[in-house]
């Protein structure tokens, strides 16, 4: 049964001694989480835990107390177990948290808790974030920044061979646990679960060395390994496919559970098998679009930034909308890795709509600009676009770019570059810890929000103490 929050109890009293109180920024924090709005978006999501989450079984952790313990955690950048340890070790977080006397939930409690929200509640929760720091007034909208990032998902540099030997090891999981559950019934031959990892990793261990080599032998010793490393590979899923017509003729639900398992895995390992036959035997430039680079993040993309340092990245772009006051407004994850350029005008409609008028600055880098973006982006009300030329630019286009309200524009865009790398370093945005592209939304979500909200608190208690220091 889902409950609201826990009985007020002022911990600091306990020990007036010491003289506990929450740290000014801490302070605002907390004011800004006490907003009723956010805690039922986070309790429309936990009712749909179970189908009677809301009012049946026994009191559950509350609502309140499972926002704030997502935000410390994000905030601090602990892992679950951490944010358990020290909650309960901090009477200051535990006041901050709601949490007073009761025990804090365990971490295998708080990572399921997390797991109920949904990427589009986060979305809509930091859209409830935008509108306290309207009223707070932090920021009112008129200048707007925007670019995109790439935030890594949490996979290592994807190679054909690799990933053939990762499916083979990811099948023989499945089929051990299925042997468990077969086990009880009559004796089944050994063959269907023999284990083919050993052989997989001598294989490609074989292949990181041969590529190592030039020559017309080694090229062709290369694609010797490749053909057994695949024929390996198919062995597998030949073992798979087998055992997976006996789970699906079990009615137990472990035995559906794998079956369904082994289904949805049975078809990365194919499409892996694929890719590598296209390009280790046939040599064949597979199109990023249609190549798989994990069993266990495929929704991972290939995107080229062209920077010097990291030419090519493995995770996927994520919009930013930035206004003044360092909040930013608006975040989507792209469905596609391409060029920015098509996400503006949307974001400049969404701007409106979320703060009832359109910006006055809109500043951009020259990869979103686009004569027609441009055109548009003025007929829906923005006066000034700052965004560069893409290409051999007219006289008149150069004079213009050299006015000084454009010069003043582009030097505010330059601001969303540090902002990305605040929510790289200190929000853990450089790289997705949760699986799934649901995962890699709320963890976008999560650290988007938090930056959000540590910024709103920074510059209200900055604000008070000012007033406070003219007042003395």
């Amino acid at each position: 049964m889902l409950r609201d929050r826990y009985t007020p109890t002022d911990l600091f009293a306990l020990v007036p001694a010491l003289s506990l109180a929450l740290d000014p920024v801490l302070a605002q924090l907390e004011q800004l989480l006490d907003d009723d709005v956010l805690v039922q978006r986070v309790r429309a999501d936990a009712c749909r835990r179970a189908q009677h989450s809301a009012t049946r079984g026994r009191p559950s952790t509350p609502v309140e107390v499972i926002l704030r313990l997502l935000v410390v955690k994000r905030l601090s950048g602990w892992s679950d177990e951490e944010t358990e340890h020290f909650v309960s070790d901090s009477l200051v977080l535990r006041h901050f948290c709601r949490l007073y006397l009761e025990p804090v939930p365990d971490d295998t409690t708080l990572l399921r808790w997390a797991n109920v929200l949904e990427p589009t509640t986060l979305a809509a929760l930091n859209d409830r974030v935008v509108e306290l720091a309207r009223s707070l007034k932090v920021t009112r909208g008129r200048k707007r920044r925007v670019d995109s990032m790439v935030v890594e998902t949490n996979i290592h540099h994807p190679t054909d061979s690799r990933l053939v030997g990762d499916g083979v090891h990811v099948l023989r999981r499945w089929l051990r646990r299925a042997q468990r559950v077969l086990g009880n019934g009559a004796p089944l031959p050994q063959r269907l679960f023999r284990s083919r990892t050993r052989s997989v990793r001598r294989l490609a261990q074989q292949i990181h060395r041969l590529a190592r080599r030039t020559g017309a032998e080694a090229s062709a010793q290369l694609r010797a390994a490749y053909a057994r490393l695949l024929a390996v590979a198919h062995h597998s899923c030949r073992q798979a496919e087998q055992v997976q017509g006996l789970l699906s003729r079990r009615r137990s639900r472990l035995a559906r559970r794998i079956a369904a398992h082994l289904t949805h895995y049975l078809s990365l390992v194919r499409q892996a098998i694929h890719q590598a036959h296209r390009r280790g035997l046939q040599g064949e430039q597979v199109p990023a679009a249609e190549k798989l680079l994990s069993l266990c993040e495929p929704h991972t993309q290939v995107i080229q930034r062209h920077k010097p340092a990291q030419p090519v990245e493995f995770g996927r772009k994520v919009w930013l909308a930035e206004v003044e006051g360092g909040v930013i407004s608006e975040y989507r994850i792209a469905a596609e890795p391409g060029p920015d350029h098509p996400y503006l005008i949307s974001s400049v409609v969404g701007h409106v709509v979320r703060f009832g008028q359109p910006p006055y600055l809109l500043a951009a880098d020259r990869g979103v600009y686009t004569g027609d973006n441009e055109h548009r982006a003025q007929q829906l009300g923005v006066k000034r676009v700052a965004m560069p030329y893409a290409g051999r630019a007219s006289p008149q286009r150069r004079q213009q770019e050299r006015t000084p309200w454009f010069r003043r524009g582009f030097r505010f865009r330059a601001g969303i570059e540090g902002r990305i790398s605040v929510l790289r370093r200190r929000f853990g945005l450089d790289r997705g810890r949760d699986h799934g592209e649901a995962g890699l939304g709320r963890w976008v979500g999560w650290g988007i929000m938090t930056a959000n909200l540590l910024t709103i608190a920074r510059t209200v208690a900055g604000r008070s103490a000012r007033r406070l220091s003219r007042a003395a």
